[in-house]
């Protein structure tokens, strides 16, 4: 695990790999993995906290709820995803200052028309490319550090094909934001074209989606063709539904957890995970004891 700050990891030689993390648990487990940094999905959100798919139901309030009990928890810095800022230029300013005072290291916006929709799913829409500038430029000045690093995403491709996406993130850049992120490229080819244009000049993010749009490659293979910046970020709320499918199924027809003791942490194990021991020891130095 590397506490280094997002901005100091994206200079090096490799891409920084940040999984999806939807909660201080996930966020915990993660940071034990080793990650350098976390990426806050709000579909994650959606799915666990509401059950629901990724729609633009979640609220800013939600989200950064959830970002603050995560950075309460861990060091690890967190990449938080802002939706579309929530509104517009305005929303978008309160968004970043909540999101900020939350911890987040980078905040993500979207050039999509609200309510949004999953980067993945079809029917998305975009507001026009002065609009969302508008919005990046309100959003790089709310923030009260240039330590809070500004993501832009823009969801063209699907709406306007790749070309105008291509232009769509040149403007973007041009506002001052600190990393670009063109959503659901389809195939190896346009992501390559996608970093010989901008690579050299600004942090670029590849979104890998299980089944999602965008061929799914590791983050070495990303690395080397110029992205500097590689999300999973919703793979943990699939590999957690997977498993808890199974888990509930077989409760249900054993009446009994006995079948999954080899595939669980009992008691003392997951206390050792969350770190029981070590917040005990600290209690009992405020126990008033002489």
């Amino acid at each position: 695990m590397t506490n280094n700050s997002l901005k100091d990891q994206l200079s090096g030689e490799t891409a920084v790999l940040a999984p999806g993390v939807y909660d201080a648990f996930t966020a915990l487990i993660a940071e034990q993995a080793g990650f350098g940094a976390l990426y806050l999905s709000g579909a994650s959100i959606a799915y666990t906290r509401l059950g629901r798919s990724d729609v633009g139901l979640t609220t800013a309030t939600e989200v950064a709820d959830t970002l603050a009990r995560i950075t309460e928890r861990v060091a690890t810095p967190v990449i938080v995803d802002g939706d579309t800022g929530f509104g517009n230029a305005l929303n978008t300013q309160r968004t970043v200052r909540a999101f900020e005072r939350a911890g987040a290291a980078m905040i993500q916006l979207e050039d999509q028309t609200f309510p949004k929709r999953c980067g993945h799913l079809n029917g998305k829409g975009v507001i026009p490319a002065a609009e969302m500038c508008g919005k990046l430029r309100a959003a790089l000045d709310a923030r009260q550090s240039e330590q809070t690093l500004i993501l832009a995403r823009t969801d063209a491709l699907a709406v306007e094909g790749f070309e105008q996406a291509l232009e769509r993130a040149e403007a973007y850049l041009e506002c001052g934001v600190d990393a670009l992120f063109i959503e659901a490229l389809r195939t190896p080819e346009q992501m390559k074209q996608a970093c010989d244009r901008f690579a050299q000049r600004i942090p670029l993010l590849a979104n890998m989606v299980e089944g999602g749009k965008t061929p799914v490659k590791s983050a070495d293979e990303l690395s080397s063709i110029g992205f500097r910046i590689v999300i999973f970020p919703g793979g943990t709320a699939r590999a957690a539904a997977f498993m808890l499918r199974d888990y509930y199924g077989s409760l249900h027809r054993q009446r009994c957890t006995l079948p999954w003791r080899d595939r669980m942490l009992d008691f003392d194990a997951l206390n050792e995970l969350i770190g029981t021991p070590e917040l005990m020891a600290t209690g009992q130095k405020y126990d008033g004891a002489a």
